[in-house]
């Protein structure tokens, strides 16, 4: 029985690592999923602030470029094997105070986790194009925030 053991061991362990393996490919990358929170928690932010009308057109601009990083971030998700419609915790505590600066941290932090190598060259080009809409979000809600801050 005991050789049996022996014998049967290395077998067991050769049938199961192509499926530790699968696992893994298909765990990689989970801050795709946080990046959809975020973002989604920064658009929210943006929408519902109360502010005038020069201020709101800075907003309107981030808020058009985070749905376009979203549609791009749920196409490279659904690539790399990852449920969109699971919704982690968010990062962030939602308050009244702050919405801009708050959207403006949970979009540098969106940044931070999309921009990280990609080992998929299909999921590339979707990576970089939702980096560039962040980026562009970040641009407008940086412009938004001066200009509230200067009653612009």
């Amino acid at each position: 029985m005991k050789k049996l053991t022996t014998c049967m061991l290395p077998l067991v362990l050769a049938l199961c690592a192509p499926m530790a393996a699968m696992a893994d490919l298909l765990g990689k990358h989970p801050y795709y999923l946080h990046a959809l929170t975020d973002l989604r928690a920064a658009r929210w932010m943006l929408e519902h602030r109360p502010g005038d009308a020069a201020v709101s057109g800075q907003e309107d601009v981030a808020i058009t470029r985070i749905d376009e990083a979203i549609n791009e971030i749920k196409r490279a998700a659904i690539d790399d094997g990852k449920d969109i419609h699971d919704h982690p915790a968010m990062d962030a505590k939602l308050d009244h105070k702050g919405r801009l600066h708050r959207a403006d941290e949970l979009l540098h932090k969106v940044h931070d986790d999309i921009a990280r190598e990609e080992d998929d060259p299909m999921t590339r080009g979707l990576r970089d194009r939702a980096v560039h809409h962040v980026d562009e979000a970040i641009h407008a809600t940086t412009k938004a925030i001066h200009d509230a801050e200067h009653g612009v």
